[in-house]
C-alpha cells in the first residue's frame, strides 16, 4: 500500500437543499510520483463533487482534496444516515486503488399539499369529492383528515380519516357531503366548506372546496304550481257563485244556461323526479375505431377528440396508415387467444406518436427533457379499460396541476382509448388514472418524471381500494417523460 487517507471528519450532516464539506487528506507512501483521480460511490454520489479531481504528489508529501455533499430538497434525499465513498486510483499503480469511507446525514423535511377533485361537487342529497394528499418531503408523514364549514350545514363521511404517505408518494381520501336540511324548492345554493389534513406539532392544511346543492323540484315547476293553484280556486270560486235562476216556463234556456258552463277541470298530478343515482365509475363502452395517419413530416392525426394531433395534409400530401396501440395488441390477442396484454404508446413533445409498446416496454423518452402530452392505450383479455389525464394547471395557485376536460375516457378490449391532448399547445402530463376492467382486475404502472428519474411500479389491488391506479405526482412543475404497463 502506497497511500495513506483521512477523513476529517468522517461522520456529517447536511439538510436537504444546503451543502456541506469534508477534508479527505492523503500522503504519497511510495517511492515515485504518483498522480491520483477521484471518483464519489454510493448512493449519495449523484449529489457529491470532488475538488480538485485529480492530485500530482510527490513521494512523502501530503495533500488534500475537498468532498462538497448537495442533496436536493427532494424526497430523493432519503433522511437518515448514508454512508459514502470516494474511489481514489493511483495513475502508476491502479492496482493499488483504495476506497475511503465515511457516513452522511440528511436531516429530515416535511412538505405536504392537498388537493381536492374536484374543487367542486354538485347534487340533492349528497356530494362525492376526493382529497388528493402528496408527500413532497423526504420523511414518512401521518396525518388526519376533517371537515368542517361555516354554520355547520353539511355532514361529512370521510375514509380513510387517518393516512400514512411514503415520500414522494401521493394518498386518496374519499368523502361523501350531506346537506342536514334538503332544499325542496327554489335555486340551487352555494355551501362552502373546508377538509383540515393534521399532522403532530404544526399548522393544520385546510383545502377549501364548494358543494353545490340542487333544490328537489325546479324553482319554475314550483311557480307554475302556484299559478295553476291560484287558477283552479279563482275558477273554482266562480262556478260556485254562479246559480242561474231556472224556472219551468224557461226550461229550454234553463238547459241552454246550464250547457254553456264547462265543467270543472281537476288538477293534474304533479310528477317528481327520482332522486339521482350516486356517481359511479365509467363503464367500458366501444368507442368507433379510430383511423390514424401520418404526414410525411412525421405527426400524426386521430378522430375521436383529443386523440390524435399535427395538421391534416393537403390532397397532394403522401400519408400512410400509422399503427395505433389496438393494432398492437390485436395481433398479440390473435397470437395468444388465451392471455392479458396491454399495448400503448406516448404523444411526445416535438416527436410526435411513438411506435406501441406492449407488457412493460417503455414507451416516450429518457433524459431528453421531452414531456409527454397524451397516451394511448389498449388491452386484451381484462374487459376493457378506463383513464383520465392529470395535466399542467397554467392558473394554477397552489403549485399542482389539476384534471382537464371529461374526467374519463374508456374502451373496450381491442379497442383505443385516448387521454391527454396532442393539439398545438397542449399542457405537459403531470399524472394519469388507470384500471383494467372498472378496476375488477390489476394493472401495474411505472412512471419516469422529469428530475426524478423512474419511480417504483405500482399496483392495483382488485376488490380493493379506489379501483384504479395513479401515476405521477400532483406537482405542476414535474412531467412525465416515459411510461410503462403490465396487466
Amino acid at each position: 500500500m502506497s497511500l495513506w487517507t483521512s477523513l476529517e471528519p468522517a461522520s456529517t450532516t447536511v439538510d436537504p437543499g444546503s451543502s456541506t464539506t469534508v477534508r479527505l487528506r492523503l500522503r504519497n507512501t511510495g517511492d515515485v510520483v504518483d498522480e491520483y483521480r477521484f471518483e464519489p460511490v454510493g448512493e449519495v454520489a449523484p449529489w457529491t463533487t470532488v475538488e480538485p479531481q485529480t492530485l500530482r504528489l510527490y513521494p512523502g508529501t501530503t495533500g488534500s482534496v475537498e468532498l462538497t455533499f448537495a442533496p436536493p430538497r427532494t424526497p430523493d434525499a432519503t433522511a437518515g444516515p448514508n454512508a459514502y465513498a470516494v474511489r481514489i486510483m493511483p495513475t502508476e499503480h491502479p492496482e493499488a486503488a483504495t476506497v475511503p469511507e465515511g457516513n452522511l446525514t440528511i436531516t429530515p423535511f416535511t412538505e405536504v399539499r392537498a388537493e381536492l377533485v374536484p374543487p367542486t361537487v354538485k347534487g340533492r342529497f349528497r356530494g362525492r369529492p376526493k382529497l388528493a394528499v402528496d408527500n413532497l418531503g423526504n420523511t414518512k408523514v401521518t396525518a388526519s383528515v376533517s371537515g368542517s364549514d361555516n354554520g355547520d350545514q353539511l355532514s361529512y363521511d370521510i375514509h380513510p380519516s387517518n393516512v400514512q404517505i411514503e415520500p414522494g408518494r401521493a394518498a386518496f381520501v374519499k368523502a361523501t357531503l350531506k346537506p342536514r336540511q334538503i332544499s325542496w324548492f327554489g335555486s340551487k345554493e352555494e355551501r362552502p366548506y373546508a377538509f383540515a389534513v393534521k399532522r403532530s406539532g404544526v399548522t393544520p392544511l385546510d383545502v377549501e372546496g364548494t358543494y353545490v346543492q340542487r333544490s328537489f323540484l325546479p324553482g319554475w315547476l314550483a311557480t307554475c304550481m302556484g299559478i295553476f293553484l291560484a287558477l283552479a280556486i279563482t275558477f273554482l270560486t266562480l262556478w260556485l257563485a254562479y246559480q242561474p235562476k231556472v224556472i219551468s216556463a224557461a226550461t229550454e234556456l234553463q238547459e241552454t244556461a246550464v250547457s254553456t258552463v264547462p265543467p270543472p277541470s281537476p288538477s293534474a298530478p304533479v310528477s317528481t323526479p327520482p332522486p339521482p343515482t350516486p356517481s359511479a365509475p365509467p363503464a367500458s363502452s366501444a368507442p368507433p375505431q379510430v383511423t390514424e395517419t401520418e404526414s410525411d413530416s412525421g405527426s400524426g392525426s386521430a378522430s375521436g377528440g383529443d386523440g390524435g394531433g399535427g395538421s391534416g395534409g393537403g390532397s397532394e400530401e403522401k400519408k400512410k396508415a400509422a399503427p395505433t396501440a389496438a393494432t398492437a395488441v390485436r395481433q398479440l390477442a390473435a397470437a395468444d387467444p388465451g392471455g392479458r396484454h396491454i399495448c400503448y404508446r406516448a404523444f411526445v413533445t416535438g416527436k410526435g406518436w411513438t411506435a406501441p409498446e406492449c407488457d412493460g416496454d417503455t414507451a416516450g423518452t429518457v433524459g431528453q427533457g421531452r414531456s409527454l402530452k397524451a397516451l394511448n392505450i389498449a388491452v386484451s383479455g381484462v374487459n376493457g379499460t378506463a383513464s383520465a389525464a392529470f395535466v399542467h394547471n397554467p392558473d394554477s395557485t397552489n403549485g399542482q396541476g389539476h384534471y382537464n376536460g371529461k374526467p374519463w375516457s374508456n374502451a373496450k378490449d381491442g379497442f383505443d382509448n385516448y387521454f391527454g391532448s396532442s393539439k398545438a399547445g397542449a399542457p405537459d402530463m403531470l399524472g394519469f388514472t388507470i384500471n383494467v376492467d372498472n378496476g375488477g382486475r390489476g394493472v401495474c404502472q411505472s412512471v419516469h418524471q422529469k428530475d426524478r428519474g423512474w419511480q417504483n411500479l405500482a399496483c392495483d389491488k382488485p376488490g380493493e381500494g379506489e379501483h384504479y391506479i395513479f401515476g405521477g405526482t400532483l406537482d405542476n412543475g414535474i412531467w412525465l417523460e416515459a411510461v410503462k404497463f403490465t396487466v
